[in-house]
């Protein structure tokens, strides 16, 4: 709300709009102070300014306590993958924009995932990265800029890790405990670097080459087990509409959608699978 003087005189026009406001402020603080109490216009404009910055204030925090509530919702029901049939869904490349219509599905199963995220997309996209830990879901490392770590000297591979690890504590205040290299390329380098578990996968649906929804989905289903770790990319489209198919199918075959480090009991290997 602006009801500051401005050194130009308004015209009629903008002398009402100015009164307009003036009595509005007047009547907003009017109610703040309570019956009988005289304001001034420029008291009322201080209290009006003050009463919004309280507001967003108290949305904000609303809006975290809101994503508290519903992670600690996630969390109430822990799987044991020892006595049911468990998968694990990984996401790569993101955020982006389909992501948001990713966790909507998600969500219709109560099914939790794994997204390994760009350092540069979270930068990007922080809202995203909060809303998915908050369903959730976890979050890992997929370096900074997407490059084949192999090829870099372990100041750069360490440097990659670092600045997503910023990023991803500076949206969701925590730092990552899994990674994932970008192409599933890695070294003994690199997993010095990384200093903490490294995940691959078991059931490649190679989304990325073949952008139809319909091969991608029975891609995923056709070739899961129990304790499957299945790669996706959920920057394409044609991944994002596969995904109910994938969760209606196995859900019917008994399954339970979990994190990867729900899948390991909360302790994943220092390498998860390879390459498959």
């Amino acid at each position: 709300m602006d009801i500051g003087v401005t050194s130009r005189r308004p015209g009629p026009a903008g002398a009402r709009r100015g009164t307009a406001r003036a009595i509005a402020a007047v009547v907003l603080t009017a109610g703040l102070g309570g019956a009988g109490t005289l304001v001034t216009t420029t008291e009322a404009a201080e209290a009006a300014t003050a009463a919004a910055t309280s507001a967003t204030a108290a949305a904000t925090s609303a809006e975290a306590a809101l994503s508290a509530s519903a992670r600690a919702a996630a969390d109430a029901k822990p799987v044991n993958c020892r006595r049911v049939k468990c998968v694990a869904l990984t996401f790569d490349d993101g955020p982006g924009r389909y992501t948001d219509a990713l966790l909507r599905s998600l969500a219709a199963y109560r099914a939790r995932a794994t997204f390994f995220v760009v350092g540069q997309n979270v930068a990007a996209y922080p809202g995203i990265v909060r809303r998915t830990y908050a369903a959730g879901h976890e979050i890992g490392s997929h370096t900074w800029s997407h490059p084949d770590l192999t090829k870099l000297p372990a100041a750069s591979v360490r440097s990659q890790f670092a600045r997503t690890d910023k990023a991803i504590k500076k949206a969701i205040g925590i730092r990552p405990e899994l990674v994932r290299p970008p192409y599933g390329a890695f070294n003994a380098t690199v997993r010095r670097q990384a200093e903490r578990p490294v995940v691959m996968w078991s059931v490649d649906t190679l989304d990325w080459r073949f952008r139809n929804s319909a091969r991608v989905a029975r891609k995923a289903t056709k070739s899961v087990r129990p304790g499957s770790v299945i790669l996706f990319h959920d920057i394409h489209p044609s991944t994002v509409r596969a995904i109910p198919r994938v969760l209606k199918s196995l859900s019917k075959r008994g399954y339970r959608f979990v994190t990867v480090s729900q899948l390991f009991g909360g302790k994943p290997p220092r390498v998860v699978y390879s390459r498959g």
